[in-house]
């Protein structure tokens, strides 16, 4: 008979759980490309922003760490370290170094970027993927690599966790804002008073139903409230639960224009991103057979009408 797990270990086990590193290879990769496209399309604004210093109002990250009023020289500095980092990173070189760079980079960047007004909380996990994506280190061959390991899992679990707590923590502000009232929120009309302020999309022609928008913002409150649940869910109930949560992300998108996509984005850590890189040399490999029978005047095997690489 096996021994049964102490308690200890299954804590350790859940936090640290053997994954393959090839999962944090590829997903480094997509995290800070994904910076880049964020810095021009979402917090794109720090260098504008910088020319009105009288305006900024510094975060509590800005103020732990004394971090000086943004100035255009402090914006274009930080997009070029970004831009180059994001860059180096992305390639899985000095994994370390950029890495830690881009984390700190960035930080700094978004603070400045929501140091004038709205705080968007839709970047709680990407940031902190930059702050532990570093810790993975020097993985060889990358997308190559074919072991496991316990640091990668560690990695991945931050990034899980991160993600859930967005939504979450969410729910927590949302009891906050009603005294601590579990009806106050979703029973009030802020999602009508939302779709006033964004009249497009789907939202309008929602206006008419204001029981169905109760109705949602009592699916939305319950579903941010027990999220925490995802975090022990494998498998299909796992697959089940991401495509729920991206469906919920969609109808924001088209009732509101309220995208969440550095989130999305992180939902990655719950993928087997492992399968990708093996996938893509499998097609990769496929072409160039077929390339490669085609210049030498072979014919291709058929089945039907359509041509393919192997008869069955």
């Amino acid at each position: 008979m096996s021994q049964p797990v102490p308690a200890v270990d299954k804590i350790i086990n859940w936090f640290l759980p053997v994954v393959p590193q090839m999962r944090v290879a590829v997903l480094r990769t997509v995290i800070y490309l994904f910076v880049i496209v964020d810095m021009h399309l979402f917090v794109r604004d720090p260098i504008p922003l910088s020319r009105q210093p009288e305006l900024y109002s510094p975060l509590m990250v800005a103020r732990l760490f004394h971090l000086p009023t943004p100035s255009l020289t402090v914006a274009v500095t930080l997009y070029v370290v970004l831009w180059i980092g994001c860059l180096v990173a992305a390639a899985n070189r000095l994994p370390r170094l950029a890495g830690f760079v881009v984390a700190a980079a960035f930080t700094w960047w978004t603070s400045i970027g929501m140091g004038y007004g709205k705080v968007d909380h839709d970047h709680l996990a990407l940031v902190v993927a930059l702050w532990v994506l570093p810790t993975a280190g020097v993985i060889r061959d990358r997308w190559r690599n074919s072991e496991s390991s316990a640091r990668a899992g560690w990695v991945l679990k931050c990034i899980q966790i991160s993600v859930i707590l967005t939504y979450f923590l969410s729910a927590v502000t949302k009891i906050r804002s009603g005294d601590w009232s579990l009806t106050s929120w979703p029973n009030s009309a802020i999602l009508m008073w939302a779709i006033i302020r964004r009249p497009r999309g789907l939202g309008q022609f929602l206006m008419d139903y204001p029981t169905l928008l109760k109705g949602m913002q009592w699916m939305a409150f319950l579903a941010e409230l027990t999220s925490l649940v995802v975090l022990w869910l494998r498998g299909r109930a796992l697959l089940v639960a991401a495509i729920f949560w991206l469906g919920f992300h969609a109808f924001t998108a088209a009732i509101l224009y309220i995208h969440f996509a550095p989130t999305l984005v992180c939902w990655l850590a719950f993928a087997p991103l492992e399968r990708f890189a093996p996938w893509v040399r499998r097609v990769r490999a496929r072409r160039r057979q077929r390339t490669g029978r085609r210049s030498a005047g072979q014919p291709l095997p058929v089945r039907g009408d359509e041509p393919v690489d192997q008869p069955r």
